[in-house]
């Protein structure tokens, strides 16, 4: 059997291909167009989402190129690709202008993630597999801070690989947990690509591989002396893991040991329960520094039932409900022609129209501005307008909702900052990404200019996004037009 390599030129959808030939041989190909890439709703029926995969997308307009056996697959294939069209994609590379939230960014609904100006057959191209990754990572980012935030500072780590759908999903769903906030994953693969250490404990395989459980984690202590934490629910927790838990660690401090990461974990029956009696055991043996962590289909509202409980667990090993976001299986972002150039090259708005309003795209080559307030520092509202435009910080300014306009408030004594940044500029690279970690505290910062209502995952107070009165009177022109 052959072994092929993914092409990530070819992970898009077909039409993508299908409809840019059409431009490309009616000659409009190469008319400048602006794309906006943006989702409806917030997942998980929160008020917030968190921004990732900006990294991966700039791999792939990187790497973005189609070889010769591209071609012909196409040509064999879909005989309705004209030759034109194929030499076009012999000779492809990426000659636009990408602007992105910076990676981590506390974002929300209808706002530009990522604005694509590019000739028209060149920002088609690449919409499917720009989706495909801002959804993915996005989605796992802001399940990942929801989770984070339930376990109110305590260390959560990734352990969704096995539950990931598939490898692909399980590493990248990975980066999308750190930079939402976990402070570590089982994943090794990240490793090699994140410049991330693996963390893990032990197996239940381990315990029952040996004829007495204490035995076993004495071996398992003896190979990791650095991170004795031990697997304790194998047989009884409370009768015979904790008690084998604490005669191996007093074992070990009296020869010297114990002196890295050391503790027990417990994967299944009353997590609060057993903490709290698997505390006291400890602590009563003078292992008050031992760590109880726990695991077992944990996502932030379990976790955060257990912390209202006072539950003795300080690690939380984080799995399906968050690499696969359990309960809300798709962002659902969107990638629409917002702008496209006329015959003299002058960019003229474009908007979709539908019976739902929330469907009714925003016209126009726009940016998006976050208003922020001046004693506070809190973010008040995000304002999109068209990219010409310049907020008047001197005067106060009233915003409206962008569907129910007679809902609105006046904002005073604020400061505006521009949150789309330049990441490519006549196709080259303009950016360089941050590390992981830096990605991580960023988004932990941002977090913290906003109100604790907004992001609370339960009945979160509404955020503000608005668009200005000039985006609103050529949005309004435009609907007429096209109802007439």
């Amino acid at each position: 059997m052959e072994l092929k390599q993914r092409k990530l030129n070819l992970a898009t959808d077909y039409y993508q291909f299908s409809v840019s030939n059409v431009y490309y041989e009616m000659g409009i190909g190469d008319r400048t167009a602006v794309f906006d890439l943006f989702f409806r709703k917030n997942p998980f029926d929160g008020g917030y989402a968190i921004f990732a995969g900006l990294e991966q997308i700039i791999e792939y307009i990187e790497t973005m190129s189609f070889s010769e056996e591209d071609i012909q697959l196409l040509h064999k294939n879909h005989p309705e690709l004209t030759d034109g069209y194929l030499d076009y994609l012999r000779n492809f590379k990426f000659s636009g202008e990408i602007y992105a939230m910076p990676e981590g960014s506390v974002v929300f609904p209808n706002e530009p993630l990522i604005r694509v100006k590019a000739p028209l057959a060149e920002a088609q191209l690449i919409e499917t597999t720009m989706l495909a990754i801002i959804n993915h990572q996005t989605l796992i980012a802001t399940k990942a801070s929801r989770v984070c935030d339930a376990a109110k500072g305590d260390s959560v780590l990734d352990f969704g690989l096995r539950r990931a759908h598939g490898t692909e999903a399980g590493l990248y769903g990975t980066r999308a947990c750190i930079i939402g906030g976990c402070s570590g994953t089982a994943d090794v693969e990240a490793e090699y690509y994140f410049d991330v250490v693996s963390k893990g404990t032990m197996s239940h395989a381990l315990v029952m591989s040996f004829d007495d459980e204490y035995e076993a984690f004495e071996a398992f202590a003896r190979l990791n002396p650095n991170n004795v934490i031990v697997l304790v629910d194998s047989y009884d927790t409370l009768k015979s893991g904790v008690p084998n838990a604490i005669k191996l660690f007093t074992k070990l401090k009296a020869e010297g040991g114990c002196k890295g990461n050391y503790g027990i974990r417990i994967d299944s029956g009353d997590l609060s329960y057993l903490s709290k009696e698997a505390r006291k055991m400890l602590d009563a043996a003078g292992h008050e520094t031992a760590v109880i962590s726990a695991s077992n289909d944990l996502d932030e509202y379990r976790i955060l039932d257990l912390k209202n409980d006072n539950a003795k667990i300080t690690m939380w090993g984080v799995g399906t409900k968050m690499i696969t976001a359990y309960d809300c299986p798709a962002l659902g972002a969107v990638y629409k022609l917002c702008a496209l150039a006329d015959e003299d090259g002058v960019l003229q708005p474009k908007m979709k129209i539908s019976d739902s309003a929330e469907k009714i795209t925003n016209p126009g080559y726009k940016k998006v501005v976050r208003l922020y307030d001046k004693d506070t520092g809190r973010a008040n509202a995000d304002l999109i307008m068209f990219d010409d435009e310049v907020v008047d910080e001197t005067k106060p300014l009233k915003i409206y909702h962008p569907q129910y306009t007679y809902k609105n408030r006046v904002v005073e004594d604020f400061y505006a900052k521009d949150l789309l940044i330049p990441v490519y500029i006549d196709g080259k690279l303009v950016y360089e990404s941050p590390g992981l970690e830096d990605i991580r505290a960023y988004c932990k910062a941002q977090k913290k200019t906003f109100w604790t209502g907004n992001l609370r995952f339960m009945n979160p107070n509404q955020f503000h996004v608005d668009i200005s009165d000039r985006l609103y009177d050529v949005k309004k022109e435009l609907f007429n037009k096209h109802k007439k």
